[in-house]
């Protein structure tokens, strides 16, 4: 009986990516070491079952492009086109508007005291009218975070302002 692999993608999970092509680990970390990370099992349980490559690929610091399509090499597959702007990176969403912004919530305090955002933000994400947005502020690109909202219907979009500063916009889908 063969199961089908998972295909080579920014929603391709890593976890389901390092399932299906346990070899590509040590091609990940020679890509970016920060990936040398997942080598980690507490982070190899968790962060790997939700972040997506897209989210990998913005926490390396590299276009998702490079990214996916050295992967889908190393495995023989056919490179894609990935929409990016011209410094490689994913394209802003046109919803993403800081003018739109009405719940701002720095959660690196809460984070740095052993809280986890979670139950906040879903429960005040609930309250977004069309067109608003939600920004969170994180230390990190909150995956698990954003897996959460996005199965609740939300959409999101993530970007890196510096090495310990993220924002993660939300809005009503």
């Amino acid at each position: 009986m063969t199961t089908e692999k998972c295909d080579i993608t920014p929603n391709t999970i890593v976890g389901d990516l390092l399932r299906d092509y346990p070899e590509l680990e040590d091609k990940l970390i020679e890509i970016a070491p920060v990936f040398n990370k997942l080598k980690n099992p507490v982070l190899r349980k968790t962060v790997a079952k939700v972040a997506t490559l897209k989210q990998a690929a913005q926490i390396a610091g590299m276009p998702v492009a490079v990214l996916i399509n050295k992967l889908r090499e190393a495995v023989n597959m056919e490179q894609i086109q990935i929409e990016q702007d011209s410094e490689g990176k994913t394209i802003k969403p046109g919803w993403v508007d800081k003018g739109k912004i009405v719940i701002e919530y720095d959660a690196s305090l809460d984070i740095e005291n052993g809280l986890h955002p979670a139950a906040k933000v879903t429960k005040e994400i609930t309250n977004l009218k069309e067109g608003e947005i939600y920004l969170l502020i994180t230390p990190f690109l909150p995956a698990p975070l954003i897996k959460i909202v996005e199965e609740k219907g939300y959409k999101t979009y993530s970007e890196k302002l510096n090495e310990n500063t993220w924002n993660t916009y939300i809005g009503k889908q």
